[in-house]
């Protein structure tokens, strides 16, 4: 009987971890999502001549946050991929490189 409590706690628990990491992902990727339209309307002004350099500073920040995502995309293939990318993003951390898009880094400082 004390295992079977036990074990009801624990996958409690997981869910609720679960829950929130799908919570976080979903902000992250609406986030994500909004920058890059944003991005894609900065550079339809640009080709216009309508652009200024802080659009453009804004838009090309976007960009490098799309590059990064397709990084973390192609280890999320992978096998093994839930242990990959924490390490990978730990390590990213202890080198000083910002692995993760700005809009999941703002999500897990929060």
């Amino acid at each position: 009987m004390f295992f079977y409590s036990y074990a009801i706690k624990l996958v409690d628990g997981l869910e609720i971890k679960l829950r929130r990491s799908l919570v976080i992902l979903k902000k992250g990727l609406a986030r994500e999502t909004e920058e890059t339209k944003e991005m894609l309307r900065i550079y339809a002004r640009f080709s216009k001549g309508k652009a200024s350099r802080e659009e453009m500073n804004m838009a090309n920040a976007q960009f490098r946050d799309i590059i990064k995502g397709l990084g973390l995309g192609i280890f999320a293939v992978l096998p093994f991929a839930p242990i990959t990318i924490p390490f990978i993003v730990k390590l990213g951390k202890l080198v000083g490189v910002d692995i993760l898009p700005s809009g999941f880094s703002e999500d897990l400082e929060d």
